[in-house]
């Protein structure tokens, strides 16, 4: 026995599991909500209220939160995969009873000393049902129609609730989510190619919808796609969003304009430059090297999370690390794909940078699952 491994052998079990953390991961982690509390204070003028000061406070809340997560063994998260699954669909079901109503859609439960969204709680709910079903089913049965058909249902009760919020794009994580860990748990691709053919036809029928009493999404959403299309439509109103985070994107050339001093954050053309749109104050002031940075953290939080599920002997951990890092890369693709105009606005924030709390909290503990997956892999 060398002296380093006789070294981690006497500390205390407890305090072993905290150097086992994945502390690269906590540093990355670290270094994106910092950008996002720069972020937070520039909007606000140079000041920590009313954004970047509760910001840091929950991601405090968070990390404490991430790594008491991870010191959990995970086959108590495996076991709780079920209860955690049906919790959520509950709290989404309250959503639809009771929630509380804010910008149009019905989100929130208010618990008075936080606003609970049951469906960012669900993103990782539903990852963690799935890797325990797929830990619990037989490779050889992973295709076959009936276990496909299960995961299915699972994947489509959330999401039907939060349509009806409605949440849209939320919805659209779910199953991108979802359908995501079926093809890494090993589903035959031609499930995959079925549902393709199936969306391209639903996508018709959205379009043929339009008008009619059977109507498949809000007035609002279609006027979201419209945008999307032609953002130079209806500059002043729905195209009002595209249109200036373009001008705030194009604006900071390669170095951008420097901190505060994003004239379209500053003078507030850019609206929710604190929550779904500040990627473009970023750009705006830190420029295209601004934003490529941020871009090289959030890929080395996926590769650092991909290498752990790679090196993870346990189908659950392993499966549960590529969902959350899948959920993840999701979070800040459909994000900067929509400030920049290359997807319809959404409502998704971005990971770690954007204003929220139900957002953050739960992100982190998602990587906390991770944090419980690498500390207790086989060794």
């Amino acid at each position: 026995m060398s002296y380093l491994e006789y070294t981690v052998k006497s500390v205390p079990t407890g305090l072993r599991k905290v150097l086992f953390l994945n502390w690269p991961l906590v540093l990355l982690l670290s270094a994106v909500a910092g950008a996002g509390f720069l972020m937070l204070y520039s909007v606000a003028g140079g000041s920590y209220s009313p954004w970047a000061e509760p910001q840091m406070k929950r991601f405090a809340l968070g990390l404490a939160l991430m790594v008491g997560v991870g010191l959990v063994p995970i086959w108590m998260w495996r076991n709780l995969a079920g209860v955690a699954y049906g919790a959520s669909v509950i709290l989404l079901i309250g959503v639809e009873l009771f929630g509380e109503v804010g910008m149009g859609a019905q989100r929130w439960i208010d618990l008075g000393f936080f606003r609970l969204q049951p469906s960012e709680m669900t993103k990782i709910t539903l990852v963690m049902f799935l890797a325990a079903y797929y830990d619990w089913l037989p490779a050889k049965k992973t295709s076959r129609p009936l276990w496909v058909l299960l995961p299915v249902l699972i994947i489509i009760v959330p999401t039907i609730l939060v349509v009806k919020q409605p949440d849209l794009g939320t919805a659209i994580l779910l199953l991108a989510a979802g359908g995501g860990l079926m093809f890494l748990a090993g589903v035959h691709w031609a499930y995959f190619a079925t549902v393709i053919a199936a969306g391209v036809a639903l996508i018709a029928a959205v379009f043929q919808s339009r008008g009619t009493e059977w109507q498949l999404i809000e007035n609002y959403q279609f006027r979201r796609i419209d945008t999307f299309l032609d953002p130079g439509s209806d500059p002043l109103n729905t195209g009002y969003h595209i249109a200036q985070s373009k001008i705030a994107l194009g604006s900071g050339g390669w170095t951008g304009r420097g901190f505060m001093q994003g004239t379209q954050s500053r003078l507030n053309f850019l609206p929710e430059k604190h929550t779904d749109f500040i990627f473009t104050t970023l750009a705006e002031e830190f420029g295209f090297v601004g934003g490529m940075s941020l871009l090289v953290l959030y890929g080395l939080i996926i590769v650092f999370c991909v290498v752990s599920a790679i090196m993870n002997k346990d189908r659950f951990a392993s499966l549960l690390t590529l969902g959350v890092a899948l959920n993840f890369f999701l979070f800040f693709a459909v994000n900067m794909s929509m400030v920049m105009g290359m997807a319809p606005v959404v409502g998704v924030p971005l990971p770690l940078v954007s204003y929220g709390g139900s957002a953050m909290l739960v992100l982190m503990l998602a990587f906390g699952l991770v944090q419980s997956a690498h500390v207790h892999r086989p060794r």
